[in-house]
């Protein structure tokens, strides 16, 4: 996958966890797309754990990036003890 790709996809599995995720989460377009990208490597991690590869930290598809995007936002909810509105 190419950059560009790779970031429009980020963007985009931001953006759905952090509608999917019930809360404030009061960040700007830098911050979903980080989110993003962080997401899509949780979800290539969890993938390869699932299917038995081993771990390998590569990025995922747009459906485990949702997933891992999803889960990132949760635990960094949860470390940071952000009041939930």
């Amino acid at each position: 996958m190419g950059l560009i790709g790779f970031l429009i996809v980020g963007l985009i599995a931001g953006f759905i966890a952090r509608a999917v995720v019930p809360g404030d989460d009061s960040m700007g377009i830098l911050g979903t797309l980080v989110l993003g990208i962080v997401g899509s490597f949780v979800g290539g991690l969890l993938g390869s754990l699932l299917t038995g590869d081993g771990i390998d930290f590569s990025a995922a598809g747009i459906i485990g990036s949702i997933i891992g995007a999803i889960i990132a936002l949760i635990a960094y909810n949860a470390i940071s003890g952000r009041k939930r509105v």
